[in-house]
């Protein structure tokens, strides 16, 4: 549940103390103010999600607060509430960053509407910030018709349709992460939530707290309570990208997760429960990881439900030539080039090296080709590299 703790502030007892139960008894945690000296005090002793703002406190206006909580970046959301005679004024506030407002007397009924309405957005908003997408110049395709290729494509379109956890592995530079986007495309979960993890680019210490998110104060510099990349995948997808490089604590963590699917933040004690597609790719063997003792034999097993392995570029064959195409008509078009192609002799060079570094290392070759080549000329093999 995205929406957790909840503040009121209204100068009239009986509204709080009828809203205060109301959700309490709903499972929320609450918080009330009578005026705004209180409610700036609550707000700077925790982390809320929601702020129910009344309009006229007595001492001062609720458009004051907003302003002070539209200041912060990772602020609560606000609702306002208003009497008939101030709905002009409630609307201005939603001009100034309010999400809705209500008007008084008002239901329960409509106010759960408003938390469920405000959770919706308040998760996707959270998501927006870690969601992959991939920019205009990317292939948003598996590029290929060389036999590997032509069964990496039936694997990826047999298991898309299911939920099954699948692990790509693959060398450094193949386009797991390409595979990783296409099972999620073509899922029953491509509407929902897809959030990546780059397991590799993150620290031991930070780890624990980017997968499962920390309360406020949990630690140091954890100055609000903040999600976690699970809690924010719920219901849709998660990419775990080089899943061998997280520690030994964090896999024991990892597998409670896959197998119970549930979870505590980082400092907390509240149990949270997901339902999360899990795609985790990898560029070692993890049985060998396993038997060095550094891979969970169990978490190994829990992840490789479904393996996919991605060739390396090498053993593509004519593909070669048709990515080096693909990728200088894009990058042409990126860099406002018009006539430019590969020479014979480039495209021989370019169908016999070896590349190492794979698919990356051939689409940075003709990029760099590209910015250096003069327009109404060849490629030459020099330019790749």
């Amino acid at each position: 549940m995205a929406i957790e703790k909840i503040v009121v502030v209204d100068d009239e007892l009986m509204i709080r103390k009828a809203l205060e139960t109301q959700l309490r008894n709903k499972r929320y945690s609450v918080a009330s103010a009578g005026n705004l000296k209180s409610a700036r005090k609550i707000l700077a002793r925790d982390s809320f999600d929601l702020v129910f703002l009344d309009l006229r406190l007595p001492d001062g206006e609720g458009t004051d607060l907003l302003e002070e909580i539209m200041a912060k970046a990772d602020g609560p959301m606000v609702v306002m509430m208003t009497g008939y005679g101030s709905v002009e004024s409630a609307v201005s506030c939603m001009q100034m960053g309010a999400f809705d407002y209500v008007v008084k007397p008002f239901s329960f009924e409509q106010i759960e509407v408003v938390v469920d309405k405000v959770a919706s957005f308040d998760k996707m908003r959270r998501v927006t910030k870690y969601y992959v997408e991939e920019s205009d110049t990317r292939s948003s395709d598996i590029i290929g018709e060389s036999e590997p290729v032509k069964q990496l494509k039936i694997l990826v379109a047999k298991v898309a349709k299911t939920e099954a956890t699948v692990l790509i592995t693959g060398k450094n530079g193949t386009g797991k992460e390409l595979v990783a986007r296409e099972l999620y495309r073509n899922s029953l979960l491509a509407k929902q939530p897809y959030i990546r993890v780059n397991c590799a680019a993150i620290s031991e210490t930070l780890m624990e707290s980017e997968f499962f998110g920390h309360e406020k104060g949990s630690f140091t510099g954890a100055t609000e309570r903040r999600e976690g990349r699970f809690e924010l995948a719920d219901g849709g997808t998660i990419l775990l990208d080089e899943i061998s490089e997280i520690s030994s604590a964090l896999q024991a963590k990892l597998l409670r997760v896959l197998q119970e699917k549930e979870f505590e933040r980082v400092g907390g004690n509240k149990t949270i429960q997901v339902k999360v597609r899990v795609i985790a790719t990898t560029n070692r063997n993890l049985l060998e990881e396993v038997e060095k003792g550094k891979f969970r034999e169990d978490l190994y097993y829990r992840l490789n439900v479904f393996p996919i392995a991605v060739p390396p570029l090498r053993e593509r064959g004519k593909d070669i030539m048709l990515l080096a195409k693909t990728f200088l008509q894009r990058h042409a078009m990126k860099h406002g080039l018009d006539h430019v192609s590969f020479s014979k002799n480039c495209e021989r060079a370019i169908t016999v090296h070896s590349w190492p570094g794979n698919v990356r290392e051939l689409e940075n070759a003709v990029e760099r080709s590209v910015i250096l080549a003069d327009e109404n000329k060849q490629i030459e093999p020099d330019l790749l590299g």
